[in-house]
């Protein structure tokens, strides 16, 4: 099923629905059949009251949310990111042994996300950096940080400010699986997310993907609908305002009573704060990160490149 919030629009910060001001141009309402988001709200004042918050930044799928200020990818400029997998808390299989403190140290042989990741991006001539070294939580040099399954309070307040200084200037963030799971109590970072959080999943197992947006780089390759085999995330809250890629079918969205039903959303982007977002809850499996066979790995693999390419600058991002 098409997602009712597979668009966006520009959404101000709070100030100026006080100022009387409106919010992203033109409203979207049931009235406009073409806007994706029969249902959603209509004006300024319903915006702020029906508890899809805002989180004081502009923020959706309009390119005037974007900072153009220097942190995203230039043409002749090396392309570099920063791999973020610090947890703190449960850790997932696919991430392996914790990292020893500094920049790239030694990786061990069960941290398979983290390597494959790095390797992904050296195919298309992106130099990777990692790290779960607070002190090496540095981001100027780079076109895009990936949380990659980073949980509960990865950062302290100092990396705090420097991910939302480095988003504000144009910065690239990509949110992969238990990146979800981050952050519970800093509204900005749901922000980030799309104005989603991780509520709980079902057990790992086999779903249909239907590619909702073709037109995205990170989804113009794809068939219409895929096998692939993940814990499949319950949100709450749900994403707004974004622009919905990928969506998993019903019958494996149902996993648990916090099922979505028919619009279950498993990757989308949005501009915020001047930034740049890619979000996916995909990549669960150990097997997506390695050569062992599970279905649809490959459109994974692509999928997740496309959408690093795009937060980075490189590519057109979130085309709609």
């Amino acid at each position: 099923m098409k997602s009712l919030i597979r668009s966006g629009v520009a959404l101000v910060a709070a100030a100026a629905l006080g100022a009387g001001m409106a919010v992203g141009g033109t409203a979207l309402n049931d009235k406009d059949p073409g806007n994706g988001l029969s249902g959603q709200p209509a004006t300024a004042s319903q915006i702020y009251l029906d508890e899809i918050k805002d989180y004081g930044v502009c923020r959706g799928a309009d390119p005037a949310c974007y900072n153009e200020w220097g942190n995203g990818w230039t043409a002749d400029e090396p392309k570099r990111i920063l791999i973020w997998s610090r947890t703190a808390g449960p850790r997932h299989a696919h991430l392996g042994t914790p990292l020893a403190p500094g920049l790239n140290p030694p990786l061990n042989a069960n941290n398979i996300a983290q390597a494959a990741l790095i390797a992904w991006a050296a195919e298309r001539g992106i130099a990777a950096d990692y790290t779960e070294d607070l002190s090496q939580f540095r981001l100027n040099n780079y076109q895009a940080v990936v949380f990659l399954s980073s949980n509960r309070d990865t950062l302290d307040d100092s990396a705090q400010t420097t991910l939302m200084q480095y988003i504000r200037g144009g910065g690239g963030f990509v949110g992969i699986h238990n990146a979800f799971g981050a952050e519970y109590h800093w509204p900005y970072y749901e922000g980030l997310l799309g104005g989603a959080n991780f509520y709980n999943h079902g057990p790992n197992r086999d779903g249909t993907v239907e590619t909702i947006n073709r037109n995205d780089v990170s989804t113009s390759f794809l068939p219409e609908t895929w096998a692939f085999k993940d814990e499949w995330y319950n949100l709450v809250p749900y994403p707004s305002f974004v622009n919905v890629l990928l969506e998993v079918d019903q019958a494996t969205s149902e996993a648990t009573p916090a099922g979505h039903g028919e619009s279950h959303p498993v990757s989308w982007c949005q501009y915020y704060d001047g930034g740049r977002a890619w979000l996916t809850t995909l990549g669960h499996d150990a097997a997506a990160w390695t050569d062992a066979p599970l279905a649809g790995d490959e459109f994974f693999k692509q999928h997740v490149l496309g959408g690093l390419e795009s937060a980075m600058g490189i590519k057109p991002f979130c085309a709609a």
